[in-house]
Order: C-alpha cells, then sequence, then structure tokens
C-alpha cells in the first residue's frame, strides 16, 4: 500500500469517528476526580469551570487550595473604591471556602498579586484584617503589571489546612 493510500484511510470518516469516541471517553476519564481530590466548584462558578477549564478550589488530602480571586473595580468605580473590590474578593473567597467546608481560621496562607502594591497595600490590608484573624496565616505580597480580567486590581489566592 502507497503512503498516499494510507493517509486516504486514516483520515476516513469511520476512523475519525471512532477515534473521537476515544478520545472523548478518555477526556472523560481524565475528567474524573482523582482518589483523595475534591474538586469545588460553588453554584454561580460552573462558567468559569466550563468555560475557562479551573475550578475555583481543590481538596486534595487535608489541603484545600484556592485558584486566585480577583479584585476588580466595577466600571462606575474608581481607585477611590478599591476597598469595595477587596471586600467582593473576599466575599467570594468566603462562598468557595464555605462550600468545601472550610472557613477563614482554616487559611494558612495567603499570597496577593498588586497591580499597584505602594498605593494598594494599606487599603488591603484594613479589607483583609476584617477576614483574617489570629493566629494570622503566612502572606506574601507580589507587585505586579497586570490582571486578567481588565480592571482587576489584587489577586487574592488562599490555602487552607483542613486536616484533625
Amino acid at each position: 500500500m502507497s503512503r498516499l493510500s494510507i493517509r486516504a484511510s486514516l483520515t476516513s470518516p469511520v476512523l475519525i469517528s471512532v477515534a473521537l469516541a476515544l478520545f472523548s471517553s478518555l477526556g472523560a476519564a481524565l475528567a474524573e476526580e482523582k482518589p483523595g481530590h475534591q474538586v469545588i466548584v460553588p453554584a454561580g462558578w460552573e462558567e468559569s469551570y466550563n468555560t475557562l477549564h479551573y475550578a475555583p478550589a481543590v481538596r486534595a488530602g487535608d489541603m484545600l487550595i484556592l485558584s486566585g480571586v480577583v479584585a476588580g473595580l466595577a466600571p462606575d468605580e474608581t481607585d477611590a473604591d478599591m476597598e469595595a473590590a477587596f471586600a467582593r474578593a473576599f466575599d467570594a473567597i468566603g462562598v468557595i471556602l464555605t462550600e468545601a467546608g472550610a472557613q477563614w481560621g482554616d487559611v494558612v496562607e495567603i499570597i496577593t498579586y498588586h497591580t499597584d502594591l505602594p498605593a494598594q497595600i494599606a487599603d488591603f490590608a484594613a479589607a483583609k484584617d476584617r477576614y483574617i484573624k489570629e493566629p494570622y496565616p503566612a502572606w506574601t505580597a507580589i507587585d505586579i503589571d497586570r490582571l486578567y480580567p481588565d480592571r482587576g486590581i489584587v489577586e487574592i489566592k488562599v490555602t487552607a489546612y483542613l486536616g484533625e
């Protein structure tokens, strides 16, 4: 059989259908949770999971790892409204924690990404302290260039320990 006829047979509609069926089955198997892993998708977050293909949080054993939540300014807000944006982001994180059976006291690490760290840190720390109480978690604040989506000013990523 010549190379040309092999290529033609590999692109036949039947072979393509069989390949698609196999890949679909493989994709479904890969989407299943691994033992010890639980994907957390609170109500209202399904579109992010289905469209952007990320989990708002994953519980892996005793650890709960949240994806970053962006504090963004609404179209009618300015930098003077940063605290409102921070509160919305912390509230969203609270929803994810609750969905996973966790609470703010379980948070052991916070990583924040700021588009203007010097201008944001005081207001951010004040907002954070309304949610986070002693004993305080580890916290790393990083100054960055920009965030997705546009008008995002800070991204907040938390990890919680759910053992014991």
